[in-house]
């Protein structure tokens, strides 16, 4: 069974909104590790406690010091011996986008990562493809279209998003945890944790029936960091085909018939 683990630093409206939609969109059995990243805040903690405590199976965990997304993610890898799902704080789940990506990733057992369509995720944006799209305002009704798609047909991917990220223990175990030595942080570890999978033979893929709505940057935000700069400039050095690879699957844009059909189901439920 997946293990939920949200990183969380302040940005409380966005986090309040986060929980409140994961609460309502898995099982009740699921488990949900909260990551405190020292919020300062103090909103943010009670918030996490009464959240935790609603759940069979919620915890909290508090870093005594600010370790950024990575040190946080880190943080949450060692505290469960499964498999794991990545979710950014300022995410709103939508009801059953976990059974989906399970569903995708059980469908075949070299892959690694599987990543859902969104609204600002990249190259799994959704409708206008590497854009940044507002959330919906129905972000159910964007799940509901998504969800007819068969979750088991994975698109294979250059890269993971890491708003929303399963990951896969056993390729954990095999390839390490985020590489917080190179990246500090954060921005670009999941890149380079999809490459270093994809290098061993593993597969990034994204699951065409799951949708899970994203604001973008709020932790960021938090914290006036920027995310990108340098890191991507590590990232490109480590691995010099990484654009190229990234350019290419824009230019073939395999998932253009896919939201093409997406959108058909939208414009036909709005009628």
């Amino acid at each position: 069974m997946t293990a939920i683990l949200v990183p969380i630093y302040n940005a409380v409206r966005e986090t309040t909104a986060c929980l409140a939609a994961l609460a309502r969109a898995i099982d009740a059995d699921t488990e949900v590790i909260l990551i405190d990243d020292a919020s300062t805040d103090a909103a943010i903690a009670p918030l996490l406690d009464a959240f935790a405590a609603s759940r069979a199976r919620g915890r909290v965990l508090r870093n005594r010091h600010n370790l950024g997304f990575i040190g946080s993610v880190n943080r949450g890898l060692t505290a469960t011996d499964g498999d794991v799902l990545l979710l950014n704080s300022d995410t709103v789940a939508t009801p059953g986008f976990l059974v989906h990506i399970e569903s995708c990733a059980m469908s075949d057992a070299k892959i690694a990562s599987v990543t859902p369509f969104s609204n600002h995720a990249e190259i799994c944006s959704f409708p206008r493809f590497c854009r940044s799209n507002p959330v919906p305002k129905d972000v159910d009704a964007y799940a509901r279209a998504f969800a007819f798609e068969d979750a088991a047909a994975a698109v294979e991917l250059p890269t993971a998003v890491g708003f929303c990220m399963w990951m896969r223990r056993a390729a954990i175990n095999a390839i390490g945890d985020f590489d917080g030595a190179t990246f500090g942080r954060g921005y670009g570890e999941e890149n380079d944790w999809s490459l270093r999978a994809a290098g061993h033979g593993w597969r990034n893929v994204l699951c065409p029936a799951a949708y899970v709505a994203h604001v973008g940057h709020a932790s960021f935000a938090e914290t006036g960091e920027r995310p990108g700069g340098e890191n991507l400039n590590r990232l490109v050095a480590r691995y010099p085909r990484y654009n190229a690879q990234v350019a290419d699957f824009i230019a073939r844009d395999p998932l253009a018939a896919l939201r093409a059909r997406v959108a058909a189901r939208l414009d036909l439920a709005a009628q």
